[in-house]
């Protein structure tokens, strides 16, 4: 069920409606808001409707005993493709999505569909395209075949080629609201307390992945050292160099990248219950704190300087 989307899934459900669906989405929006689970429904929901037996649900549900369903879960329907940073062997992700994965797509798209009409492509993030990937895919979306849906996932939409962006039909995606991020963390994190969901319910800033991804990172820790140098400065450099000094070993690196995302959030938090100076220069610390967080994940950069860093843009508030 995709939560919190309800604009979204209306308008694509009325174009499968229409007989007259665009052949290429692209979804657009912060990460973790359910883009990809979004992408992924709607091409189980159009696999599953045309194959048959119709579905007979709401929006883009579809039961999880419909046997393209179990296909699909299984990764074994021929009429489905999905694009990913792939793991490398040395460990981690790649950090593109290669054009050998996108050329691979040929297989799919030259040949007859096998259990319907349609085939269905999902490429999560179309961001991850490096550039002669994102060229090849150009390719695939100016002479598509019949009945072929790509669905494109995009955090950062304005860093895809301009003719891909013209290509495509764009539905916006918006960051969640408590009540739906709720009812998502009480699904996808079973057994957890509700003050546990409460409390990453704030600090995930409406997204339902950023979330599910800090549950069990153990961040209340980090968000007080944050919040007391945000509230109350740091003159000796004492707080900033702690929470620096903890985030410098190698086992730290899964707080380190939520705490990039972790600090913007908070600043923006406490901006809302501030007026006058006081609020604009929290104003000017959460640009400056998303600026070094984006670049910091993008250049990899020192993460013990990078928090100090952050840590500096928090003191400058009070």
């Amino acid at each position: 069920m995709i939560v919190g989307q309800d604009r979204a899934v209306a308008q694509f459900t009325d174009a499968m409606r229409s007989g007259a669906l665009h052949h290429a989405w692209l979804l657009a929006g912060p990460r973790g808001v359910g883009k990809a689970s979004f992408a992924r429904a709607a091409a189980l929901r159009l696999l599953a409707d045309a194959a048959g037996p119709p579905v007979d649900l709401p929006g883009l549900d579809t039961p999880a005993d419909h046997r393209i369903a179990h296909l699909l879960a299984a990764g074994s329907h021929p009429d489905y493709r999905e694009l990913e940073r792939l793991e490398r062997t040395t460990g981690g992700l790649a950090r593109n999505i290669s054009v050998e994965q996108v050329r691979s797509l040929g297989d799919l798209l030259g040949a007859t569909p096998f259990l319907s009409p349609w085939r269905a492509v999902v490429i999560d993030a179309a961001d991850d395209l490096e550039p002669s990937g994102a060229n090849a895919l150009l390719k695939m979306l100016e002479e598509p075949p019949a009945k072929c849906l790509f669905l494109l996932v995009a955090h950062n939409p304005g860093r895809l080629l301009p003719t891909i962006r013209s290509r495509c039909r764009r539905l916006d995606f918006q960051t969640v609201d408590d009540d739906a991020m709720t009812s998502i963390l009480i699904r996808e994190l079973p057994g957890r307390s509700m003050d546990e969901i409460a409390r990453l319910v704030s600090l995930a800033g409406g997204s339902a992945g950023r979330a599910i991804a800090y549950a069990g990172l153990d961040l209340a820790p980090l968000e007080t050292d944050a919040l007391a140098i945000l509230r109350e400065g740091d003159p000796s450099n004492a707080r900033r160099s702690k929470l620096a000094q903890g985030m410098s070993a190698k086992a730290a690196a899964e707080r380190y990248a939520a705490f990039l995302q972790l600090v913007p959030s908070l600043i923006a938090r406490e901006a809302r219950q501030l007026d006058g100076p006081r609020q604009e220069r929290a104003l000017h610390a959460y640009a400056r704190a998303r600026e070094t967080a984006a670049i910091a994940q993008r250049l990899s950069l020192d993460p013990a300087a990078t928090v100090f860093q952050l840590g500096s843009i928090l003191a400058s508030v009070p």
